[in-house]
């Protein structure tokens, strides 16, 4: 089950990031019945998260903190019960890159909330063979469920 939290003043529609997650974990073969949050924040609380968890100054674009540590299952042993964890996305920062990447805030916040969810199943992008499966799976993903709509 997912549940989206606005905390911002920005106008978000919590059904298409719904939507999302089922997509994503129907395809990473997660039930929807794993609980999953996702919640916009403002600038200074991810700064403050940003500076706590990462040691790193001034707000991201996103952040995950994992719970039950799950994987992705397979079609015949999906995973189906447990915390994933939750999904911080900072609605200011991804209007800024989206304006750099030339597309949407709204597209922007729906990969950051797919790479998001990546991490939270165990993947990682430190190393280039990690980053190449992550970013091309995300890549997938995003596509795939924006065809869909």
């Amino acid at each position: 089950m997912t549940e989206v939290i606005n905390e911002t003043d920005r106008e978000i529609d919590g059904s298409e990031f719904v939507a999302l997650a089922d997509y994503v974990l129907d395809q990473m073969h997660v039930s929807a019945s794993v609980e999953l949050n996702i919640l916009f924040i403002d600038p200074e609380p991810m700064a403050d998260l940003h500076v706590r968890w990462l040691d790193l100054e001034g707000p991201t674009d996103v952040m995950s903190f994992p719970m039950d540590e799950l994987r992705p299952g397979t079609p015949d042993r999906p995973t189906t019960e447990g915390t994933l964890g939750d999904i911080c996305i900072c609605p200011q920062v991804a209007e800024q890159q989206a304006t750099e990447a030339g597309h949407s805030s709204v597209e922007e916040m729906l990969m950051l909330a797919t790479h998001g969810m990546l991490h939270l199943l165990g993947y990682d992008h430190a190393e280039p063979d990690e980053r190449e499966e992550m970013f091309g799976l995300q890549r997938k993903l995003l596509l795939t469920f924006l065809a869909t709509r």
